[in-house]
């Protein structure tokens, strides 16, 4: 018995209901995404040969510790310079800031600073500590405001334990 075959031909694809959605769907996405604004903080660690023994003592290692009462700032060797008191909304950075001003006047090519924050300090303490750190305003020959590199190559670890 013979078969009879029928000749298909190339069939169109249906894009139309596809195409109506897409219209309907990019416009929506696009008005309910959430744009953010990312900020990075470049951050170094501290090199592994940091020890006491390779120091030298004219060379400034200067390290801010934030603790819940104060933010100390000092030398690994030289020790502590100042312990500025927190105020009643929380670290007083308008201190800290001056006192950056005060140790890079004193050590002019010093850039590099620790920053060591005791256990459950907040990150947002710990990011306006290093702000503070790293520049400051000052007047240009007096009128002009500018900002100042004090300790832009800033390190993280964790507070030594007070004794």
């Amino acid at each position: 018995m013979r078969t009879r075959r029928l000749k298909k031909g190339s069939e169109a694809l249906e894009v139309s209901a596809f195409i109506n959605l897409i219209v309907v769907l990019v416009p929506f996405l696009l008005s309910t995404a959430v744009f953010s604004r990312m900020s990075v903080v470049d951050l170094t660690l501290p090199a592994k040969s940091a020890n006491y023994e390779n120091l030298k003592a004219d060379d400034l290692k200067l390290e801010v510790v934030v603790r819940h009462d104060a933010i100390e700032v000092g030398d690994k060797i030289g020790g502590l310079f100042w312990a500025i008191p927190n105020n009643s909304d929380g670290p007083d950075l308008v201190t800290l800031n001056a006192r950056m001003f005060d140790v890079k006047h004193k050590f002019p090519t010093a850039t590099a600073a620790s920053v060591l924050p005791e256990p459950n300090i907040s990150y947002d303490t710990v990011i306006h500590v290093m702000d503070a750190m790293r520049t400051g305003k000052t007047a240009n020959g007096g009128t002009e405001v500018v900002d100042v590199d004090l300790f832009p190559a800033i390190s993280i670890g964790d507070a030594p334990v007070r004794h």
